[in-house]
């Protein structure tokens, strides 16, 4: 585990990046990481080190439930123990339980539009939410979820038509003196 000096223990991610797929929260995760000289964190990757599965795997053995309950604890693990940049996966934010432990924290929404989106996904090749026509899922994912995105971030950044660079060093600007342990 990296600690910043300077920050006190009891705080926890200098940053969550939350957002649809394709929005860039892993690849602005590791450019911010870099950045701060913290470590990189991702709940998909915790929940396939946990179960020795992949994601995609476990959504067509289990189920969709199943993966939202390990996701949820993912979440809160991470939560408690990570003191560096955390990305959690698209779907996270639909868990309640998942919402209510991402109070108080330090939460950016990374924006991003059907065209973007699609153009970074593909054809959502491992993504089990995609399946049958990919343009309208995704669609109907960003409809659904943008709600629910905002409702938890303290920021917004729209990535569309900008380089993962521009995206980090607005969420820099954006938590530049800002305490991420105070409240919401």
């Amino acid at each position: 585990m990296t600690r910043t000096s300077g920050r006190p223990p009891h705080v926890r991610p200098r940053v969550v990046l939350v957002g649809p797929m394709g929005a860039g929260k892993t690849t602005v995760g590791l450019l911010l990481g870099e950045r701060w000289g913290v470590a990189v964190r991702d709940t998909d990757a915790d929940v396939e080190a946990t179960t020795g599965r992949a994601v995609s795997d476990i959504f067509v053995e289990d189920g969709e439930q199943h993966f939202r309950d390990l996701e949820r604890n993912a979440v809160a693990t991470a939560l408690a123990e990570h003191d560096g940049v955390l990305s959690l996966g698209g779907g996270s934010v639909v868990d309640a339980g998942t919402r209510e432990v991402l109070a108080g924290h330090q939460v950016v929404f990374l924006r991003v539009g059907l065209t973007d989106a699609v153009k970074r996904v593909g054809l959502g090749v491992g993504r089990p939410m995609l399946l049958g026509n990919v343009r309208a899922r995704i669609k109907a994912l960003l409809d659904e979820r943008t709600p629910v995105y905002e409702s938890v971030a303290r920021h917004v950044v729209d990535t569309d038509g900008r380089t993962p660079e521009d995206v980090a060093d607005e969420v820099d600007a954006l938590l530049s003196g800002t305490d991420s342990g105070e409240d919401r």
